[in-house]
């Protein structure tokens, strides 16, 4: 049986959002939540889980390409704890290197320099994030 997963890209304005499943190991971005002041909007994020009833959830980890942390990495580590406790589901950290820049690259091969929104990058950085840990 197939289980589901949810994958987060954390930003201090944006998180992005990813759905994906097991059996095919493929991913698709779901939606991309305003961030309320300096809190996630953690009401619309436990909406998400009750709906898709993930197996666990998966937190992209940014760090710079010789794996020092960034300025991020330390605010990621923490919404993935509170994400944990907030929502009672296992939580697995990742490395996210260079998500951004491949979900950029992949809308703008699908659309063009037009589609470059904001909220449809942090989303497509989600599915990366999520197909990558699939694939692990």
């Amino acid at each position: 049986m197939s289980q589901q997963y949810l994958a987060f890209d954390y930003g201090t304005r944006f998180i992005g959002i990813a759905v994906g499943q097991d059996v095919t190991r493929t991913a698709r971005p779901l939606t991309t939540l305003k961030q309320n002041g300096e809190a996630p909007d953690w009401s619309a994020i436990k909406k998400l889980v009750a709906q898709w009833s993930p197996a666990a959830l998966i937190v992209g980890i940014p760090s710079h390409m010789n794996g020092e942390p960034q300025w991020i990495t330390d605010a990621a580590k923490k919404f993935a704890d509170e994400l944990a406790q907030q929502t009672r589901c296992v939580v697995h950290a990742i490395d996210e290197r260079l998500s951004t820049v491949e979900a950029k690259q992949a809308i703008f091969e699908g659309g063009g320099y037009r589609s470059l929104k904001k909220e449809s990058i942090d989303a497509m950085a989600a599915k990366i994030i999520l197909e990558s840990w699939l694939q692990g």
